[in-house]
């Protein structure tokens, strides 16, 4: 009976330990995600999976990367470890008031924040994993952004409201931070 006990133990604790690992199946080193063998409802990995994020939050720490950028790349790792293949996942951000000021290179945001940019290594995580990223041009205007200090991988978009509405009649879902 001990020796049951202690089998069941060490199963409990291996399956806890596996569901805490932090993964990054398709972005790397953001968005992380853990396994969750007793997932009953998964992805389906042969539907073309069309999302667009909004992201309009401010982020109350300039010295970390921005919490809901972050969950962008949760939202494609999440997809990849759910066994989407990245040929079918389609991920857009789009970027526009307050958050707008957090898509400038390192030395615009090391005037405004003191720091260079956390979110710059991310834009480029989520590049590679082929998120498009837009910035709402409306927004870049307002809060006199100079567009010449918008980090490359971000590209400008007439306004996050055009191309909110262009996706959404593409078909694409869309999710709001």
């Amino acid at each position: 009976m001990k020796r049951i006990l202690v089998l069941v133990s060490v199963l409990i604790f291996s399956v806890t330990v596996q569901a805490q690992n932090k993964l990054y199946p398709m972005v790397k080193n953001f968005g992380s995600v853990s396994e969750v063998p007793f997932a009953v409802e998964k992805p389906d990995p042969k539907l073309d999976y069309k999302i667009i994020v909004e992201v309009s939050s401010t982020n109350e720490r300039q010295e970390l990367v921005h919490e809901f950028f972050d969950k962008v790349a949760n939202v494609v790792n999440l997809h990849a470890l759910g066994g989407v293949p990245a040929n079918k996942l389609h991920v857009v951000m789009v970027i526009h008031g307050p958050a707008a000021q957090f898509v400038v290179n390192d030395e615009a945001y090391q005037k405004k924040f003191g720091m260079n940019n956390p979110n710059i290594p991310l834009f480029a995580a989520l590049k590679e994993a082929g998120v498009k990223i837009f910035v709402c041009g409306q927004s870049v205007l307002k809060r006199n952004i100079d567009p010449d200090t918008i980090t490359p991988e971000v590209t400008v978009a007439l306004s996050a409201v055009t191309t909110l509405t262009t996706y959404q009649l593409k078909g694409y879902a869309v999710l709001k931070y």
